[in-house]
């Protein structure tokens, strides 16, 4: 099927577990399109069954892009997911494509859509005194921390979060300005072009229950084997964006000694639940979108073409 002219990309966002990718799929076979990933840890290489990612015969029949392009060592930015993302979108709609962006990082997507703040860079030193902040005091300590400074970002940001708590702190700490204050102020590299929206929302009964049996199929299939190989590369620890990644941080704690393994199953459930919820929440925000509880192909290909009408 051809949409004409294609002057649009598709954002397809939902919750994880929630069916994007198959969802994804689905609609390439009927339009030309290019599919785009949109999640900061499908990124990695050597990630790939903790993660969820398609299997290679899915990705060789379905490719994605921005799927395996860093080493989890790597440190990888939103600036650098706008540009990447930027690129691939224009190779799509000069090959005559539909960008098809299909993800649960909602970070991304907003950023893509709204443009970045001008935040101040981190810096070695900045890095290493809030990594030493958050061994020492704890990520509930650093909250409690920004809620004094930042009320307005630590109502956003989950308590748990040590990612976006220390990157808050850090914002502070540099420019002298909230992150609230400064994130009002988007304009920078923003998608000039018209977005259609599509969320994928199983009600929530549904999610958890995916949840729990994709992290046993995700035992069953190896993940504590893939987490003990990523171990014995020595640039890895805890600290990394990688590691924080729901699963591997836990599966990392099992093997330090610090939960039995039932314990370790539980609490990366638990943690994905906790994910899953922070994704729900930033998509009821959504507005002018096409909202299915389930993979209904008929009914998105219904909405793109009378959109584009």
């Amino acid at each position: 099927m051809a949409i004409e002219p294609i002057n649009f990309v598709v954002f397809l966002m939902g919750p994880t577990a929630s069916g994007k990718t198959e969802l994804a799929i689905e609609i390439s076979k009927h339009i030309n399109s290019k599919l785009i990933s949109v999640d900061s840890a499908l990124i990695f290489r050597g990630m790939d069954i903790g993660t969820a990612k398609p299997s290679k015969e899915i990705l060789a029949a379905h490719p994605h892009e921005l799927v395996d392009i860093c080493e989890p060592e790597d440190s990888f930015s939103v600036t650098e997911f706008i540009s990447l993302a930027k690129e691939h979108i224009k190779s799509a709609l000069a090959e005559g494509k539909l960008p098809i962006l299909v993800g649960g990082t909602s970070f991304y997507f907003n950023a893509l859509e709204h443009g970045l703040s001008k935040l101040p860079s981190s810096t070695d030193e900045s890095r290493k005194h809030f990594n030493e902040l958050l061994k020492s005091e704890g990520t509930a300590k650093l909250h409690s921390k920004l809620a004094e400074i930042d009320p307005k970002s630590a109502a956003r940001i989950h308590s748990n979060d040590s990612q976006r708590v220390t990157r808050a702190l850090e914002v502070f700490h540099l420019s002298g300005e909230t992150l609230s204050k400064l994130q009002g102020k988007k304009n920078q590299n923003k998608l000039d072009l018209s977005i259609k929206k599509i969320v994928l929302m199983p009600d929530r009964a549904m999610l958890h229950q995916r949840i729990e049996q994709r992290f046993i199929k995700m035992i069953k299939d190896g993940f504590l084997n893939e987490v003990e190989n990523l171990r014995k590369n020595k640039k890895l620890n805890l600290d990394l964006a990688s590691m924080r990644c729901v699963g591997y941080r836990q599966a990392w704690n099992y093997f330090e000694g610090n939960y039995s393994k039932q314990e370790m199953i539980e609490k990366a459930i638990i943690a994905t639940r906790q994910l899953c919820k922070r994704q729900c929440t930033w998509l009821r925000d959504e507005d002018k979108a096409l909202t299915l509880n389930q993979i209904e192909v008929e009914k998105v290909l219904k909405f793109l073409q009378e959109r584009n009408a």
